[in-house]
């Protein structure tokens, strides 16, 4: 495992790390047991960042981190998000006591006294805008209770925003084969802001695994069946915002990248990895063997200069006109 540096913080972290949403709900069926298992051969091989939010099954990803990582808590980083259990638009959903109960809330669960990484959790520009969230964060940064704060956004609009705020250490954002704007404008400015990249949804809520047909049907309890469309939230969450079908075609075309690198997840992986403004991608999973299928992905070859410009050629040609939702 190779470790990058978060930005302007004094963590490195590991390039491959792991998100919850899936072990923590709205991804259908899920095992306790399994999740806890897979935490552990992660952390075994070398991961030592984790992404979390207080929404991910009301909380239960971050209880399931809690006994994961218990004894663990000086070398293994647990990044959370806050906001969305509120009104997002609600200006007082991002007060001093709003937020410090949010994050009091998460430590509880964590069972942690200091949060590695607090995130505002895919905000409405308009509180990013404002501005007044950054005081309080500030505020709790002071206070001992985060280290470190950043946003998780939706589009390279509001990731350029939240980096005018000088403390923001982090930004989450969509990036994947399906999803190459950001290298052009974000990219460039958090090198040079030295803001850390988490690149999530990176195997597009797993088209990019190959594994689906078109006729393949999801559990309801799974947003990519109840959010194919955004009906619940921002449709870019859910197959980078390509309809399902035309996903799967894309996906299917993208068989030549394989070749030497195993399969599609860690080839997918291992193109992200390919730029170095990434701090880490942090694919989801839900057993162990996906675990240690996407830590295949630092041992897969690197992408070549040509093969880079022909997936870019790809994304623009092929895929860009069929994203839909604000990117």
């Amino acid at each position: 495992m190779q470790y990058r540096q978060l930005g302007k913080t004094d963590m490195k972290i590991s390039e491959l790390s792991f998100g919850t949403w899936a072990i923590g709900g709205s991804w259908g069926k899920t095992d306790d047991k399994e999740a806890l298992n897979g935490l552990a051969r992660a952390m075994d091989q070398g991961v030592n960042f984790f992404d979390t939010a207080d929404v991910y099954g009301d909380g239960h990803s971050e209880e399931l981190l809690a006994k994961a990582t218990k004894g663990k808590e000086d070398h293994i980083y647990i990044a959370s998000k806050f906001c969305r259990a509120g009104d997002i638009h609600d200006p007082a959903n991002y007060s001093e006591a709003a937020v410090t109960q949010y994050v009091e809330n998460s430590l509880r669960r964590l069972q942690r006294e200091r949060l590695d990484l607090i995130q505002i959790h895919c905000p409405p520009i308009d509180i990013l805008r404002d501005g007044r969230v950054f005081e309080v964060l500030d505020k709790l940064q002071q206070q001992g209770k985060v280290r470190y704060y950043g946003v998780s956004v939706e589009t390279v609009e509001e990731g350029l925003l939240a980096m005018e705020n000088p403390n923001v250490a982090a930004l989450q954002v969509i990036f994947n084969i399906f999803r190459q704007k950001p290298i052009f404008e974000l990219f460039p400015t958090a090198k040079e802001k030295q803001v850390g990249l988490l690149a999530r949804v990176p195997l597009a809520s797993g088209l990019l695994t190959g594994k689906f047909s078109k006729d393949h049907q999801f559990e309801g309890s799974d947003h990519r069946q109840f959010n194919q469309n955004g009906e619940a939230f921002n449709v870019g969450e859910t197959f980078a915002g390509l309809p399902f079908s035309k996903g799967v075609e894309l996906s299917e075309k993208l068989d030549w990248i394989t070749s030497g690198r195993g399969n599609l997840t860690r080839a997918a992986l291992q193109w992200i990895l390919s730029y170095d403004a990434i701090s880490s991608v942090i694919p989801g999973f839900k057993t162990v063997k996906q675990i240690e299928d996407n830590l295949g992905a630092v041992e897969a070859p690197a992408f070549t200069e040509e093969e880079l410009e022909e997936l870019h050629t790809f994304y623009q040609k092929e895929v860009h006109d069929w994203i839909r939702g604000p990117y």
